[in-house]
């Protein structure tokens, strides 16, 4: 399966058009942003560990009965992907307090949630991603409520097993975004499940492997995402 004509090209991944209509390829940049792209930057190798770790993750979920655009990796940075209209939501989960929820709320930063917390934002970069509620998204068809009630499910279903699944690699699931598309299939997880878009802390320092060490200025960076992907792909 050969890329032919590209139809989008995001801050993180590029996709292309294949001979099969219903199938695309999935190409990862090394490309690293923040703060709604006010910081930009490369991530050396970026590209081939997000690649190789969604791919894992992808396979992993799909053998537990989580359906995803996913159909295989192609090599170090494309994966085929079947082609779905991705809903205009951002799915955060959250298992500890971390990022924008310990300044909403005040609360100390890796503290445990009581449960999980599912929250919402719109995809518009332009518009940075707000938040919204269930009611907006009902409100504003941005999705049904039928979709609703199946994505969060699905949602909650991801984290109960990525949780166990992270932890037996010694790395705790502090929070991620997921993003859901429609299919003949149904809803079906897509997008990526990696550094970029996961919150990852080594269990017992709790030093952070993923994006924040970009965001934040950390420094190790690429030894962040190296320990994930030795952890994860092995």
């Amino acid at each position: 399966m050969k890329a032919s004509e590209k139809i989008y090209e995001g801050k993180a991944k590029i996709l292309y058009r294949t001979e099969d209509p219903n199938l695309l390829i999935q190409y990862f940049k090394d490309d690293a942003t923040a703060f709604n792209a006010q910081k930009k930057g490369t991530i050396q190798n970026k590209g081939v560990v997000n690649c190789a770790v969604s791919s894992v993750i992808f396979e992993f979920l799909e053998t537990k009965g989580i359906k995803t655009h996913f159909v295989k990796k192609l090599d170090d940075r494309q994966m085929l992907i079947k082609k779905v209209e991705i809903i205009p939501l951002e799915v955060v989960i959250r298992n500890y307090v971390a990022g924008s929820l310990a300044k909403r709320t005040g609360k100390p930063e890796g503290e445990k949630l009581p449960e999980t917390l599912v929250e919402w934002y719109y995809k518009d970069d332009a518009l940075g991603d707000p938040m919204v509620t269930k009611d907006h998204i009902r409100i504003f068809k941005l999705a049904t409520n039928d979709e609703i009630a199946k994505v969060e499910t699905l949602a909650k279903k991801v984290n109960d097993l990525l949780v166990p699944y992270f932890e037996q690699r010694e790395i705790l699931l502090v929070d991620y975004k997921l993003e859901f598309g429609r299919h003949p299939e149904g809803i079906l997880l897509a997008d990526e499940i990696t550094p970029d878009g996961c919150r990852l802390w080594d269990a017992k320092t709790r030093e952070k492997m993923d994006k924040d060490r970009f965001r934040f200025d950390l420094g190790k960076v690429e030894e962040g995402y190296k320990q994930i992907y030795e952890r994860v792909v092995g």
